[in-house]
């Protein structure tokens, strides 16, 4: 199959004062997950890294750009192994993520290998035979996680991201996959939830999820005071919208 060269791979939208949020708008919409970058006074953040075919790396740097800041290297955060949150992080040298969690080899993009790698079953969702419409670049050989995403620094629940004027608290949230997490900062109430919670069907029936685990999760950020919720797929939301979901999905 030949393929359009995209003009841009990716699309970024300001937020807010200091958050972007990166996706890859040539992707299937099973796979066009958010990458979030935020501004921090001592350091940035990155949260998820996309499927790893285009120029990451470029995005970012435009991403500060876009609020006026200089760029600087990120702490990146994989908030689990998938192929469409971490397929980017080997482009970055500090990469941190649950280490229940390895994020995915080189991959290619055909619809029914990507269904059958994560345990998608038939006909929940349809894939096309290839997940991207356009190629990042001519030449492209058509794979993903290119560089190979590797995790520099293992977290665990509690521990902490400082940014210098924002500190976000890890949160083990297993249950989509064993070592998903998300990111919290207690002083605003702002989450990352990565596929936690979004609005949409929760995937709970993948190769490595626990819907008991899952269940745990969900009642455990129904119990904290979470005001806007930065999900791994979609738009944010807030803390209406989370409870509905949550409840929702453990009713």
């Amino acid at each position: 199959m030949t393929l359009p060269v995209a003009a841009s791979w990716f699309a970024l939208e300001v937020v807010d004062d200091g958050l972007v949020r990166i996706d890859e708008p040539h992707a299937d919409e099973l796979v066009r997950g958010n990458v979030w970058w935020r501004r921090g006074r001592d350091a940035d953040l990155l949260v998820d890294t996309g499927l790893g075919v285009g120029p990451l790396r470029s995005a970012v740097e435009a991403a500060a750009e876009l609020v006026g800041a200089a760029p600087r290297e990120p702490i990146v955060v994989l908030t689990h192994g998938h192929l469409d949150h971490a397929g980017g992080a080997g482009a970055f040298p500090d990469v941190r993520a649950h280490p229940a969690d390895v994020p995915a080899a080189v991959a290619d993009l055909a619809g029914a290998a990507f269904a059958a790698g994560i345990g998608l079953a038939e006909g929940v969702y349809p894939l096309p035979p290839l997940l991207v419409d356009a190629a990042p670049h001519a030449g492209w050989d058509g794979r993903a996680a290119q560089p190979a995403p590797r995790i520099t620094t293992p977290l665990a629940d509690g521990d902490a991201i400082d940014l210098g004027d924002r500190v976000y608290r890890v949160l083990h949230l297993p249950g989509h996959t064993p070592g998903s997490i998300g990111l919290v900062d207690d002083a605003s109430g702002e989450l990352f939830a990565g596929d936690v919670v979004y609005d949409d069907v929760l995937l709970d029936d993948l190769h490595d999820s626990e819907p008991a685990a899952y269940r745990a999760s969900l009642e455990r950020l129904l119990a904290l005071p979470i005001t806007v919720v930065r999900p791994g797929h979609g738009d944010s939301f807030g803390r209406e919208d989370l409870v509905r979901i949550a409840r929702g999905y453990l009713a």
